[in-house]
């Protein structure tokens, strides 16, 4: 099978905390809240191109090994993600806990450049390969900050001079693939600005409302597990808590 050198980038959302599995309402509005977050991503991909979502990540990939447009795709999917969430702030009408942590969400991304081979499955392109399994492994590390880039050396010496600078060197021992150097940048200290938002419109929350409501209708209803394979959602059953004893006193 051939293969050819690609630059691989996993926008990954997180920040949402405990959710109670009972409230059908509050997964079914954060099954919705990502995936108009992802839809922004997507829209922000420019000549990325989306190998597929994975619950509340998206894979993107380039060919080639040129990754000197690193920097500036992942600002502007970063400026797009949090464009998108301060409108979902705005247009919020609902109090549940899906829609009240819109604001808690955060971004980080991993990316490694490698070789990368090409499966054709029906009408999808499949991306496979030891290059595809270690930046997915990537997701799962050591990185001390919240949101940030966390790239191989093979991206890392690519980045512009004055924003190399600016990373972290960190050392990972990765599931079968043993120690790896990798490097990371933290997004807060990147000086990127949050976008203006938008201004109040009560038809627009309104709207806002109303699609939501229909999007989410199918996950209320139990037609589809909300959240099920998302990976930075816990699901929290409180009435099973409710029977454990509590935690000893310290």
């Amino acid at each position: 099978m051939a293969t050819e050198k690609a630059l691989l980038l996993i926008a990954d959302i997180g920040g949402y905390t405990r959710f109670m599995k009972h409230h059908r309402f509050s997964l079914a509005h954060a099954q919705d809240t990502v995936a108009q977050l992802l839809e922004a991503l997507i829209d922000a991909s420019g000549k990325l191109k989306l190998a597929k979502l994975e619950g509340d990540a998206a894979f993107f990939y380039a060919v080639g090994d040129d990754c000197s447009a690193f920097a500036r795709q992942v600002a502007n999917l970063r400026r797009a993600f949090l464009a998108r969430r301060e409108r979902l702030i705005v247009d919020r009408m609902c109090k549940c806990d899906g829609c009240m942590q819109v604001g808690a969400l955060t971004l980080k991304f991993v990316a490694h450049s490698g070789e990368v081979a090409f499966q054709r499955v029906k009408h999808l392109t499949e991306l496979a390969g030891v290059d595809v399994i270690l930046v997915h492994r990537m997701l799962k590390n050591d990185v001390p900050v919240s949101e940030y880039v966390l790239m191989t050396d093979s991206v890392h010496e690519r980045l512009e001079p004055e924003l190399r600078q600016h990373t972290r060197g960190l050392e990972h021992e990765f599931e079968g693939l043993g120690r790896t150097a990798t490097h990371y940048l933290d997004l807060n200290e990147s000086g990127q600005e949050l976008p203006a938002a938008p201004g109040p419109s009560l038809l627009r929350r309104w709207w806002h409302k109303l699609t939501q409501e229909a999007r989410s209708l199918k996950y209320v209803l139990g037609f589809r597990q909300a959240c099920q394979d998302f990976r930075n959602v816990e699901i929290v059953d409180v009435h099973a808590q409710a029977h454990l004893p509590p935690p000893p006193r310290s």
